[in-house]
This record gives C-alpha cells, structure tokens and sequence, in this order.
C-alpha cells in the first residue's frame, strides 16, 4: 500500500501522489457481484441540485458489498483483493464453502488464501466478524451496525478503526475514530481489525483534470460569489467573511459550528462528544 510519488516532468505532476495498488491481485470484479451506477450529478429525483459541485466523471460499476455479513458458522477463503472506485477501502472477494461469492471490506493484514467466518463462535482475529457481545475490550473494530442485522454503518473508510471499550448490560462502548464515545446495542456485528489502505491519506489528487475523472467539479469560495448568491460575497476588492460565525450558501453556521439539534434521539446514546474543532474554539474566543 505504499504510496508512489510522480516525476515532475509537467507541473500538474509535481506534487501528485498516487497509489501502488500492490496489494490488489485481480484486474477485473466478479461478474455475479456488479450492477450498473447511474451518475445523477448531485441532483435528487425532482432534478434538483441537493450536492454542489458534482458531475462528470469515469463510468463506474457498482460492487456490492456484504455488511451484513450474516452468513454465519460457513468458512469462507480470500480469493483476491481488488479496487473498487465507490470507495477509499480495498475489497476482498470471498468463497464461501458452499460456492458462493461476496465481496466484503479488506481488513488490514489478510490475505489471498486466508479462510474467514461470522458468526458468535468466530476466532478473534481480522476479518472475521463477530456480536459485540462475544469480542474482548479494547479490540479494534470496523464495519459496526447500529441496529441488530441491518448491516455495518459506521467505521467503513480507508485506514478506519474503532475500538471497544467496555460492555455495561445491553451496550458497548465504542470509540469511534473521531474520538466520539457512543453506546452501541451487544448483538450488533462488528469486524475485527482496521480497514485496509492505510496511506490512503496521503494521496495528493495534483490537478484539476483528475478531480474532474473523480466527479468534482471546481468548488467556487463564498467570498468570490456576488451578495445576492452567497452570506460571504460582495463588497470592494478581497473583504473578509465579516460575521458571527461562517455561513452556509442557505444561511446555516457551518466551518466547524455546532449545528446538531439539541433533542436528536440518538444523543442519548452519545456518551463523550467528538473532539472539538473550529468552531468550538472561535465560540470560545467570542466569549
């Protein structure tokens, strides 16, 4: 997963950064596992612009994934590690015992020929997923489920880890790499491990033209925009944002500032708030 560095030899490779792939093993995805990904360039089903700044982009296909990973006490072999362009992580193509395919998140550290499983009885060790329940404190974790069998939600980016704490009745807690503490249901799954691609981080995208492969479109600054298209726009020459606190396009606090609703029904379940950022710090000032 080293990451490999570009010769300068025109300006937009100078600082570009970009992937070995030596880790992945097949070229091409699993026929069976694949379906078509219609591009909607940040719009929803009435046409309208929900995401900025998205569009074009490389055709893709879709891998899908298993997060549940609900099939339980049948050992399954590594059959390769692939690419997939709908995320940061590597995906492993496992098969099952009984013949079938699925493709699941590549823990660090496994490899082409490892043999896998789910289920309560699973061996500790990365890969294999597992109830909260049934894994020791201060293992690391990744693909973790907020509701018993609806499949992994949290933790599922390059190089992610979460780590279990402590189990108290019917939750564990859990920190999450954003450094938030979080009580989660025991009969939610789990996989052992940290998510593969660890250098991930460290790409350099370099210039414009692949941003635009990826499906970004240029992101135009607030304070470059007319008063009438944005809260940071106008005035004469460079002016500052000049205000409370940045604002969103819509008016919204944004850049760090709190704008979690005070009586959301999952903060009950929030038992240490993640490190405090950007606006935490300029309201501390203000103060």
């Amino acid at each position: 997963m080293p990451i490999k560095l570009k010769k300068p030899i025109t300006p937009g490779q100078r600082f570009m950064t970009t992937s070995t792939f030596e880790e992945v093993t097949k070229s091409e995805p699993e026929k069976s596992l694949i379906e078509p990904l219609k591009k909607r360039a940040g719009r929803n089903n009435q046409g309208k612009v929900t995401v900025r700044f998205r569009g074009g982009g490389n055709k893709r296909f879709y891998r899908i994934i298993d997060f549940k990973r609900d099939k339980d006490g049948v050992p399954a072999r590594v059959v390769a590690i692939e690419y997939d362009p709908n995320r940061s992580a590597r995906i492993a193509l496992l098969e099952y015992a009984d013949g079938e395919k699925r493709y699941i998140l590549w823990p660090e550290g496994v490899k082409v020929g490892d043999i896998l499983m789910s289920g309560e009885d699973s061996e500790i060790k990365p890969g294999n997923a597992l109830p909260l329940e049934k894994i020791p404190d201060g293992t690391f974790i990744h693909n973790i489920e907020l509701e018993p069998g609806k499949g992994g939600q949290l933790v599922r980016a390059a190089g992610a880890a979460a780590q279990l704490m402590a189990k108290e009745g019917k939750y564990a807690h859990v920190k999450l790499p954003s450094g938030e503490v979080r009580l989660i249901n025991v009969k939610c799954k789990a996989t052992i491990g940290r998510v593969g691609n660890v250098d991930h981080e460290l790409i350099v995208i370099g210039k414009a033209g692949r941003a635009r492969h990826m499906g970004l479109k240029p992101h135009v600054r607030g304070k470059a925009m007319n008063v009438d298209d944005h809260p940071h726009g106008g005035g004469e020459g460079k002016a500052p944002i000049g205000m409370d606190a940045p604002k969103s396009p819509w008016g919204w606090k944004t850049l760090g500032v709190k704008t979690r609703k005070e009586r959301k029904p999952s903060s009950k379940f929030i038992i240490k708030r993640r490190r405090t950022g950007y606006g935490d710090r300029r309201l501390k000032e203000q103060r």
